[in-house]
């Protein structure tokens, strides 16, 4: 039984990508190297060649195949890399939202700003008010009177 539903798996519509996952030296095995480069230096600027170079291929295959990967272009997954580990210091380290901008490589408040509310939907500082809100709420709490 579990042979042929792998069988019907790797055969099946996503077949291909299934098979990609376990290929050693496959393009997603080499993507993966650019992202664990991306998670462990996301608030450094990167530059795009050296990912292509970290993930062995040359620029316009890397973007060609990091984009196929995961949806985003390399700059845009760093992006919201920073995103969110702000969104995290703010939440759970009480940062201010500039302080969180600048700790992961913002070097303008505002534009943080405005890509945070593109993001998350709502300004930083609203967005910290409102989860401070939320934390603060006795859970299942109603009012009796």
């Amino acid at each position: 039984m579990t042979r042929e539903l792998h069988f019907w798996f790797l055969a099946g519509r996503h077949g291909a990508a299934i098979r990609q996952l376990g290929w050693p030296g496959g393009h997603v095995q080499q993507v993966s190297r650019a992202v664990a480069m991306l998670r462990a230096r996301f608030a450094e600027p990167l530059r795009v060649e050296s990912l292509a170079a970290t993930a062995g291929m040359s620029l316009s295959c890397f973007h060609q195949h990091f984009r196929s990967v995961t949806s985003f272009s390399p700059l845009h997954f760093q992006k919201q890399l920073c995103l969110i580990e702000a969104r995290r210091l703010m939440m759970a380290e009480g940062h201010s939202p500039s302080g969180a901008a600048f700790a992961v490589g913002y070097e303008s408040a505002p534009q943080f700003a405005r890509e945070y509310s593109r993001m998350f939907g709502l300004p930083p500082a609203r967005d910290a008010r409102a989860a401070r809100r939320c934390v603060e709420a006795p859970a299942g709490s109603t009012q009796r009177g």
